[in-house]
């Protein structure tokens, strides 16, 4: 049991003693100059787990989304993606800004497109219209709860955007879990798609980085805007040492994340104010929501004050809408932090009343 109880997100992990002491190891160079050797060994090895020719160290997943889209897109075309991604909501509209293209978000059921709705999505041939050059998938989704689909569901969208002249980009930032929740390897969920990123940062603990891999040519436009975006970090080896700990070490341990968020769930179901399917916890996210007979305003003054209540506690969880509550499980929780979590949030819900 830790002394704070933070299930606000898995980007909250500290690194391992391993990673620390590889980081204090780590032989280093100039990366701009792409001189650094163990940069260049994070690399290979992401683009192996991939299944791609090469790989590229970003700074976070944001960074690597972005290089991905501009690698991929000319200003006035068009990225078809779920309304509820990371890329449309989360990353500050950088796409639009900085590449010029337009999103058109299209609403899912579980975060995921269905090839029907991407292929009624693609612009037809029209000087009216802008052109679809790329399609993107989230995998897991972050607003749905840690959903996951399979890599046929990905190849099932990208059969489509191919036919049709788009190019895919897969936002893996939680891809082992994915991996890992449906037993299958990383590179299968990557094969159908031009473009993958997934976090270091996240549950495989390391402190900085993403890693973008595609082909050869790919990687090498992206990194050119890496570059024109600030992204050229020069001695970068002493964050890669990290990520390569985190391949080697912290791939398998997501199991254990896994099977406290359903603990946590399972733990929330049916308290009176609160919504949460146990059921639908596939990976590491539970996204739970809080009810008033009273109608949503009341509902939302009961979310603050379950969140205000439990950091009172010590437990810190995050609202990600006015009547909805996101907590994450990661290394740095523990079956004792979830019960201690699960009875703080108990004994705030039981002072609600009807």
């Amino acid at each position: 049991m830790h002394d704070i109880v933070d299930l606000r997100s898995d980007t909250l992990t500290l690194p391992t003693p391993e990673m620390r002491e590889a980081m204090a190891r780590a032989e280093v160079g100039d990366d701009v100059w792409e001189e650094d050797p163990t940069v260049k060994r994070l690399e290979a090895m992401a683009a192996e787990r991939m299944g791609k020719e090469a790989g590229l160290l970003v700074t976070s997943g944001t960074q690597g989304n972005l290089v991905s889209v501009l690698a991929q897109t000319a200003p006035g075309q068009e990225v078809v993606l779920d309304l509820d991604s990371h890329v449309y909501n989360y990353e500050v509209a950088g796409a639009a800004r900085i590449g010029g293209v337009q999103m058109r978000p299209i609403a899912t059921a579980r975060g995921f497109l269905a090839p029907d709705q991407v292929r009624e999505a693609v612009r037809p041939a029209n000087i009216h219209l802008p052109v679809t050059a790329l399609v993107c998938v989230e995998n897991t989704h972050n607003r749905h709860g840690g959903s996951v689909c399979t890599p046929e569901q990905i190849a099932a969208v990208a059969e489509v955007a191919h036919a049709a002249g788009a190019r895919v980009h897969l936002d893996g930032a939680r891809l082992f879990n994915a991996a890992v929740a449906l037993g299958r390897e990383p590179r299968e969920f990557a094969r159908p798609v031009d473009s993958v990123t997934f976090c270091l940062s996240k549950g495989l603990a390391a402190p900085v980085g993403s890693v973008v891999c595609g082909s050869a040519e790919l990687v090498e436009r992206a990194r050119r805007l890496r570059k024109m975006l600030g992204g050229g970090m020069r001695q970068a080896g002493v964050l890669a040492a990290a990520g390569i700990v985190a391949l080697q070490r912290m791939v398998d341990r997501l199991r254990e994340d896994h099977v406290h968020a359903r603990a946590l769930a399972d733990g929330l179901a049916g308290v009176p104010g609160l919504r949460v399917d146990p059921a639908a916890v596939a990976t590491n996210i539970v996204i739970f929501g809080v009810t008033h007979a009273a109608g949503a305003a009341a509902a939302a003054s009961r979310t603050r004050a379950l969140v205000e209540g439990c950091a009172a506690q010590k437990v810190k969880v995050h609202a990600i809408g006015a009547t909805s509550i996101r907590c994450v499980t990661h290394k740095d929780v523990d079956g004792a932090d979830i019960a201690r979590a699960v009875q703080a949030i108990r004994e705030i819900a039981a002072g609600w009343g009807p």
